[in-house]
């Protein structure tokens, strides 16, 4: 499996011919989409989903069934439900986006096991009940600290795992953070920039 990184929290995969983007939100790259058979959405938030880049991509976008995505047909998706999208296993987890500052009120948020072997967990730490080979990781937002990023990757005991959720830290925030990450997780984790694939 081909893993290909584009700006903030969108990932591509690719497999035999076929190609699942997970969160092509407002930031990333259009060229993440391109040739897409399916798309997968942890939640509703901007920087996860473009809606109007979606609207006319023309293939299956799979969403929580909580999530309130308006002008945008969804397949919608449950905690601990499994089905197929372009041609991978997905199983869903978690359920709710991470509590943010102040109270201010969550959403729906599904974590998604991709065969077995890569977890893209969008805006939560939900750490899952299966083994995972590579893990995403998110490394900044308003709703977390790097401590919570290092204990997840502890937690979640991935072979390999790749920061997701990073644009917007400067390159020195991001130096840290980095920095971090690998001493502290036995440099499992790894970096990607904006369009490297692994």
């Amino acid at each position: 499996m081909r893993l290909t990184k584009y700006t903030h929290a969108c990932v591509r995969l690719e497999h035999d011919g076929r190609v699942l983007v997970i969160d092509p939100g407002i930031w990333s790259e259009p060229a993440a989409l391109t040739g897409a058979d399916a798309v997968l959405v942890t939640h509703e938030h901007a920087d996860h989903i473009d809606v109007l880049r979606l609207a006319g991509l023309g293939v299956p976008v799979y969403a929580p069934a909580g999530a309130d995505i308006p002008r945008l047909n969804v397949l919608r998706a449950t905690p601990d439900e499994e089905f197929m999208a372009a041609g991978f296993r997905i199983r869903a987890v978690g359920g709710r986006h991470a509590l943010i500052y102040g109270g201010q009120p969550d959403c729906a948020n599904l974590g998604y096991l991709i065969d077995e072997a890569v977890y893209h967990p969008g805006d939560s730490l939900h750490v899952p009940e299966q083994p995972v080979d590579t893990l995403l990781v998110p490394v900044q937002g308003s709703w977390m600290k790097t401590a919570e990023a290092i204990d997840f990757v502890k937690a979640v005991s991935p072979q390999r795992a790749f920061a997701i959720h990073d644009a917007q830290l400067n390159e020195r925030g991001l130096n840290s953070v980095n920095g971090w990450l690998a001493e502290e997780t036995g440099n499992r984790y790894r970096y990607l920039r904006p369009g490297e694939s692994v």
